[in-house]
């Protein structure tokens, strides 16, 4: 069975696998480059990688409306769940096998901090291993590091990375990271949304496929790739 994604825009995916809809860092409102909005969304479960606006974003309310449950770091989880909805608490390293797959949080260098001030734990990216065997490894909001390679010896079919800089990794770095990652297929994330993060996907996936043996999807949002 395939895992298809889809990009709404910023760091917003959708997954489907296994026949369960799962959505990551749900940031519909006031996102102006979403391509749908929050009350228009089905999700079974819900990965958050961290507490900033822009990836908790309208978690809770979907929580609330579809009884989907929120995976993320322990000190999120607790957050959320006192708000009334249900949890699943991990931390970086851990991997816990959901009714979709196996998730492991991996390491993010970047902050946490929930939008009311709250202590938001470790940021992290998700490495998820379908039913089926596919590996997707979402980066979400982070630099660069060495460590990629460890990550990429598992062997990933595909792989979602941020590029806008000045948050996240710019460019350069993400190209460094698909070497270190070394996945079959990329998709960029996390520019354009604002001007501050403006990239061009398309002359970054021309590098990528120019010193790299990975193929690069830009997608468009709304848009979808299945594996």
């Amino acid at each position: 069975m395939a895992l298809t994604l889809t990009w709404y825009g910023h760091a917003t995916l959708g997954m489907e696998t296994a026949g369960y809809k799962i959505l990551v860092d749900p940031f519909f409102s006031g996102n102006p480059a979403a391509s749908t909005t929050a009350d228009k969304t089905q999700a079974d479960f819900i990965l958050v990688s961290h507490g900033h606006g822009d990836h908790v974003g309208d978690a809770l309310a979907i929580a609330k409306r579809t009884g989907s449950l929120i995976i993320s770091n322990f000190e999120i989880a607790s957050w959320l769940e006192q708000q009334g909805v249900k949890t699943h608490g991990q931390h970086i390293g851990g991997g816990f096998k959901h009714p979709f797959g196996y998730l492991k949080l991996t390491q993010a260098l970047h902050g946490s901090a929930l939008p009311d001030g709250s202590y938001g734990g470790n940021p992290a990216g998700f490495l998820l291993t379908t039913n089926e065997g596919q590996k997707v490894y979402i980066a979400c909001d982070t630099g660069l590091f060495g460590d990629m390679r460890l990550i990429g010896e598992e062997g990933i079919d595909l792989a979602v990375l941020p590029i806008g800089d000045n948050f996240t990794m710019g460019p350069d770095d993400a190209l460094r990271a698909v070497k270190l990652l070394q996945p079959k297929h990329v998709i960029p994330v996390h520019y354009n949304t604002w001007g501050l993060i403006a990239q061009d996907p398309h002359a970054w996936a021309e590098r990528v496929q120019t010193e790299t043996e990975a193929k690069v999807h830009v997608l468009q949002p709304g848009q979808s790739f299945s594996i």
